[in-house]
């Protein structure tokens, strides 16, 4: 029989969001435009012309919607601050308006016993650095830890956890090697410069909070176990340079000092040498590692598919989400356990965890039923309790999304949230996952060793 499901007494349980994809309002009072404004304006971009312009309208609404997290009993807020606001320029004059806006948001979470837990960078570059070449320039990691450094210096007595970046990966595989995400580009030899100016940044700023902060600081990576489709020693070669490229590109740097050998056969002449004084940079002492955890992969070999020579098996007897991934709880196990075992057990938090499932554009009432996503939290909350049985040093838990929002290049078609929101109306209606997740922060996990709930 498995044990009963119970976790440490200061597991801190919350949800995620990030700017882009819920304050709307992106111009408002001195903000100056993202890529992300860039890109979701231009036509055929993102599904059905949808923009952030209002998406959930949190930056007029947030006072409602802390209210609702406090209603929820979340122990802690995940949020992105968006660099634009702060500095509509990207660099230079400080917008105060912008400012502001964190300064009461972070008060307000803690005058309703909400940890804050800020991410510097979730994708929304200001366009105006992006004029100058963006994460192909090597002057941005100046450039990101003197915003970062205005960040702490606002806020840092009051916030004890912070992030540089989310999800790098993404920002480089989307943004610069296939062109689905803003900037949109689409070049083999840029995508290791932005990978590399990336974790560079990440170094910089974790050497400003160092000499400005009190508390912790760390990055967020997604994570995507791998798994060979075959034994074949094609396939599991296939699945090796797949894990270097999505998984330990970002990890290896930060923790070891050096990038895997797989990406040198990945891009070939597209990979430079870099110096020993960057990877000296990247591999800062950090507090934690955050990981995003939302799906796996089954590998094998393909001649034909560019850069990794691996193509993905789809699973016919698997649960998928809207998004096309495949449910598989074990594989957040797995990912932890590995990120133990290879890089020494750092404190970790699952930063983000969570499935698009259909939702109705209008809620009717006030309940809606998500019984695939209440499934898929049980499944994950209990493989992270699995995690730290063994002897994962797993320190808490944040659900994508809070809200349902624009999901990037999806616009408003993928529901992550487990609140429903009405675009039309803006009304927030509490899904069953919303409450379910509720009963495991009451509980402290507890609830789900009882099957029925």
């Amino acid at each position: 029989m498995p044990s009963a499901i119970e976790f440490p007494d200061e597991f801190l349980w919350g949800a995620a969001t990030s700017a882009y994809q819920i304050e709307g309002s992106p111009l408002a009072d001195g903000a100056g435009p993202s890529i992300w404004q860039r890109f979701a304006h231009t036509p055929g971009m993102v599904r059905d012309g949808d923009t952030g312009d209002v998406a959930c309208d949190h930056y007029r609404r947030y006072a409602d919607d802390v209210a609702l997290m406090h209603g929820l009993g979340l122990k802690a807020y995940r949020f992105s601050t968006s660099w634009s606001r702060v500095l509509p320029r990207g660099r230079g004059a400080v917008n105060r308006a912008g400012l502001d806006f964190y300064d009461r948001l972070v008060d307000i979470l803690l005058k309703n016993g909400i940890e804050p837990a800020i991410t510097l960078f979730h994708w929304d570059l200001p366009a105006a650095l992006d004029d100058l070449g963006g994460w192909l320039n090597p002057d941005i990691a100046g450039w990101f830890a003197d915003y970062a450094t205005t960040m702490f210096r606002k806020l840092d007595d009051r916030v004890k956890m912070w992030a540089t970046l989310n999800e790098p990966w993404v920002v480089t595989d989307g943004g610069y090697l296939h062109g689905a995400l803003a900037p949109g580009h689409r070049n083999r030899f840029e995508a290791p410069i932005a990978t590399h100016n990336l974790l560079r940044a990440h170094g910089a700023a974790v050497q400003a909070y160092r000499a400005e902060g009190k508390h912790r600081i760390g990055v967020v990576v997604n994570l995507e176990p791998k798994y060979p489709a075959s034994d074949d020693p094609a396939d599991r070669a296939a699945t090796a340079r797949a894990d270097a490229y999505m998984n330990r590109q970002y990890l290896d740097p930060v923790f070891l000092k050096r990038y895997p050998a797989e990406l040198k056969e990945i891009f070939g002449e597209a990979w430079p040498d870099w110096p020993a004084e960057d990877l000296s940079l990247i591999a800062q002492p950090i507090d934690f590692l955050g990981v995003n955890y939302y799906t796996r992969n089954v590998t094998r070999f393909d001649a034909h598919a560019w850069p990794l020579r691996a193509s993905p098996v789809r699973q016919t007897r698997a649960t998928y989400t809207e998004t096309g991934w495949e449910v598989f709880a074990q594989g957040l196990t797995d990912t932890l356990v590995w990120v133990k075992e290879r890089y020494g057990n750092p404190p970790v938090y699952v930063t983000e965890n969570g499935a698009a499932f259909f939702d109705p554009p209008t809620a009717e009432g006030d309940r809606v039923e998500d019984p695939l996503r209440v499934a898929y939290l049980r499944k994950h909350i209990g493989a992270i309790h699995a995690a730290v049985r063994s002897g994962v040093n797993l320190r808490g838990y944040f659900v994508w999304s809070l809200l349902d929002n624009l999901e990037w290049s999806h616009g408003f078609s993928k529901r992550f949230g487990i609140v429903h929101v009405d675009f039309a109306t803006q009304k927030r209606t509490p899904k069953d996952s919303a409450r379910f997740y509720s009963q495991v922060i009451a509980t402290n996990g507890r609830v789900l060793n009882n099957t029925s709930s």
